[in-house]
C-alpha cells in the first residue's frame, strides 16, 4: 500500500455548471485561476464545456497529489448526478458561483 504524506503540489478537482445550473462538468487541474479562465474563454471552442456554456465554479476540492485528484475525479465523474449534487450542496448549500475566490 502506498502511503501519501501532505503533498507539496497544488491540484483541484472542480465541478463547474452553466448559468442555469442544468449541467455538470467535473475536472482536475494544477492551476484553478489559470483553467477557470480558459472555461471562460471557451479555449477549445468544440469542446463540452464550450457547447453548454460551463463556466460557473460550484465546487471544488484540493490535493497535494496527482494521482489522488485523478482517482477523486473519477470517483466524482461516476456519480449519479443526485449524488454530484449532495456532494457539491454539502459544501456550497446555496449553489453559489464560486469563481470569484480565484481571480
Amino acid at each position: 500500500m502506498i502511503e501519501y504524506t501532505e503533498g507539496i503540489y497544488n491540484f483541484y478537482v472542480y465541478i463547474l455548471t452553466n448559468k442555469n445550473k442544468t449541467v455538470l462538468y467535473t475536472g482536475v487541474t494544477n492551476n484553478l485561476r489559470r483553467r477557470l479562465n480558459e472555461h471562460k474563454e471557451k479555449i477549445n471552442p468544440h469542446s463540452f464545456s464550450a457547447r453548454y456554456n460551463v463556466e460557473f465554479l460550484i465546487y471544488y476540492e484540493h490535493f497535494g497529489w496527482i494521482q489522488l485528484a485523478l482517482t477523486r475525479e473519477k470517483e466524482i465523474k461516476d456519480f449519479r448526478r443526485e449524488l454530484k449534487l449532495d456532494l457539491i450542496k454539502s459544501f456550497n448549500p446555496e449553489l453559489q458561483f464560486l469563481n470569484s475566490h480565484f481571480d
